[in-house]
């Protein structure tokens, strides 16, 4: 997320967190689930997270759906 600077400028501005709040609480269910609704948001955001992370950009929307459980 913090790797792209424009990314991590328009979700700290649309949360209102720090990027020391993000690194911070990265481990709780809630902030991980606002992470992924916002990338989930914007598929040029998906599809470079997917790429970042090695990952099919399936993973990312499939994730998001087991925290909402």
């Amino acid at each position: 997320m913090l790797t792209n600077e424009k990314r991590a400028r328009r979700f700290l501005d649309l949360t209102g967190l720090t990027p020391k709040q993000l690194r911070g609480g990265i481990e709780t269910p809630a902030l991980q689930l606002s992470v992924l609704e916002f990338l989930c948001a914007h598929e040029p955001d998906l599809l470079a997270a997917a790429e970042a992370l090695g990952v099919d950009p399936a993973a990312i929307p499939a994730a998001r759906e087991r925290l909402r459980r």
